[in-house]
């Protein structure tokens, strides 16, 4: 069995929603050697806000020197994100092994595990075998009945915002829901909750009096927002100061449950020093939570998916876009009762772009489309995600998807490659809008520039690029080189992405490849070890200021440029190309200097 394997093996299973209960998941977990009894754990449950308290309680048991295990749902884009040891989600070749093993015990049970169940008795097992400390471990759904609810007594039960929610099956009021979750205290366990509506805080309180179970309610008074960007916020809790990256009001009432958290676990003798703390609030990442994908333009994505959830981005879009209205990007589950969000979200609304998430449940783009317009709103269908994604980044006004959290997930998936092709296109644009004359002159006076640079004079070996359609023409930078007595390489494609730089033997030593451009003949040059190179100077499409460089697409110099570990690494580019933010990956090389006029 392999990851992908493992992965269609689960989510073939059901949910068994309509058959709550613990019998088949003990069952399960004894069969495989009990090993949540050989854990810790900080047990989380509530309606909105606890995997958010989940990243950052993670977050900082980190910093504090902690092996810890992650157990959240649903995941966002990949589905390892489930169970996650030291902030890395689990490997292939766990998932793979352990789900081979938990799949012949539940094959042969009688009554067979869902896949809920199926999920937490693999991350159990997997964070036993990782010797995590601690477990942070967030309740599917409800709390008494829910399969996360075998574990014995927690070191703290965190009840975070309870609100309506699954009431089919955890019951039609306040009271009743908050019973549900509420089954996770356990005699001896500290608690700590989110102080709630009064017939909420009753019902918690007088279960942790009838467990024996110690309470401590997180007030919002406790906490005082300083200063919010789109950068994060600031804020005091009990007289510190702390600052972390997750965006809105109800992100402080969260970090106040994390932090009374922390309190009560240092009194159950954990050592989290409070330089962990601020580290770890500054750290801690939770995707598609008012996640800013793009500054330029601006893109929020917030998985948002009920009235609670629209009621927090509604507050979000009055504190960061004051004044600003959006274009929506959409897409909703058929049983969401996305009117209550609508309502919400409509005064900030200029238009919508509507998508079909992908899930059997999905609302088609064009019938959510057809309800808005019924509605008084602008609104187009797409008939991809890609297609909904590409549409807002041209969009007049600020974006913001929302609707689902598979929509979350195929958004966040799709728009490094949407974002950085709507760069590229406008920035190569703008650099073919220059005229031929001013494009000449400007390429002379970029290459002066290099020829006096402190890179240029302690460069031995220099690696150019010959100019295609409208870059910077280096040529006269290769004249300066030649008499300057310096070794001038060009790079050479080759297959797998891969770059090699080449020193040509001499003026018959260049063709011209399948792109139009020139490059050298590997028979008729040599192969330069990238080791020798001094100085690279790289084309690009744009660039910003803070160094970063988006190429052509296909990726070749990102690969080659980590190997070039004695050169200095630049790029020319006419000013035309400068963008406020280029967008980037993790594995984009970002340049030293930058040459441009």
């Amino acid at each position: 069995m392999n990851a992908q394997e493992a992965i269609d093996y689960i989510e073939n299973c059901g949910w068994s929603t309509t058959r709550l209960g613990l019998e088949r998941t003990r069952e399960l977990l004894h069969q495989i050697g009990d090993p949540q009894k050989r854990l810790k754990f900080i047990h989380v449950a509530g309606s909105n806000g606890k995997g958010s308290t989940c990243a950052m309680l993670d977050s900082v048991l980190r910093a504090a020197g902690y092996r810890t295990g992650l157990y959240t749902s649903p995941y966002i884009q990949t589905f390892g994100e489930r169970m996650r040891v030291g902030g890395e989600n689990i490997t292939d070749e766990a998932l793979a092994r352990i789900t081979e093993q938990v799949k012949g015990i539940a094959d042969a049970m009688a009554d067979h595990p869902s896949q809920f169940e199926l999920v937490t008795a693999i991350a159990m097992q997997y964070f036993y075998e990782m010797q995590c400390d601690i477990v942070v471990l967030e309740v599917g759904m409800g709390g008494a009945l829910d399969s996360t609810n075998v574990i014995d007594c927690p070191e703290v039960a965190v009840i975070t915002n309870i609100g309506l929610e699954h009431t089919e099956y955890l019951g039609t009021t306040l009271p009743e829901i908050a019973e549900a979750k509420g089954g996770i205290i356990k005699p001896g366990c500290s608690v700590v909750c989110y102080e709630s509506k009064p017939e909420v805080t009753e019902t918690i309180s007088r279960i942790c009096r009838e467990q024996g179970a110690a309470l401590t309610l997180s007030s919002e008074n406790d906490v005082i927002g300083m200063s919010a960007s789109l950068d994060g916020q600031t804020f005091t809790w009990k007289g510190s100061a702390y600052s972390f990256p997750l965006l809105g009001a109800h992100q402080l009432r969260n970090a106040a449950v994390a932090l009374e958290t922390v309190a009560q676990l240092r009194k159950r003798g954990w050592h989290i020093p409070e330089p962990a703390v601020c580290e770890g609030l500054q750290t801690t990442a939770w995707p598609a939570r008012f996640e800013v994908l793009s500054r330029a333009p601006l893109f929020i994505l917030d998985g948002g998916h009920n009235p609670q959830c629209a009621e927090a981005m509604a507050r979000n879009l009055q504190d960061y876009l004051p004044c600003q209205k959006v274009t929506f990007l959409m897409g909703v589950l058929a049983d969401k009762d996305f009117d209550d969000m609508l309502r919400l979200l409509a005064p900030y609304a200029d238009s919508f772009l509507c998508v079909t998430p992908e899930s059997p449940r999905a609302l088609p783009a064009a019938a959510l489309r057809d309800r808005l317009i019924e509605k008084g709103f602008q609104a187009q269908a797409f008939d991809s995600i890609r297609e909904g994604v590409q549409a807002g980044l041209s969009a007049s006004t600020p974006v913001v998807a929302f609707g689902s959290l598979y929509l979350a997930g195929h958004v966040r998936t799709l728009f490094p490659t949407c974002i950085k092709k709507h760069q590229r296109t406008l920035a190569l644009r703008a650099r073919d809008a220059i005229p031929a004359s001013v494009r000449k002159e400007k390429s002379a006076a970029i290459c002066r520039k290099i020829r006096e640079s402190a890179a240029y004079q302690n460069a031995r070996t220099i690696m150019l690029f010959k100019a295609f359609r409208s870059e910077v023409d280096l040529s006269n930078l290769e004249q300066f080189a030649s008499e300057d007595g310096k070794t001038v390489v060009f790079p050479y494609c080759i297959e797998n992405h891969q770059m090699l730089a080449l020193l040509p033997a001499g003026s018959d030593a260049w063709e011209i490849d399948h792109y139009g451009i020139r490059v050298p003949i590997p028979e008729r040059s040599e192969v330069v070890a990238p080791e020798q190179i001094d100085l690279v100077i790289c084309p690009c499409s744009a660039f910003d200021d803070e160094g970063h460089r988006l190429g052509m697409g296909a990726g070749y110099y990102d690969r080659f440029l980590p190997r070039c570990k004695n050169a200095v690494i630049a790029l020319a580019a006419f000013s035309e190309q400068r963008m406020e933010h280029v967008y980037t990956d993790a594995f984009d090389v970002p340049v030293e200097v930058v040459f441009a006029g």
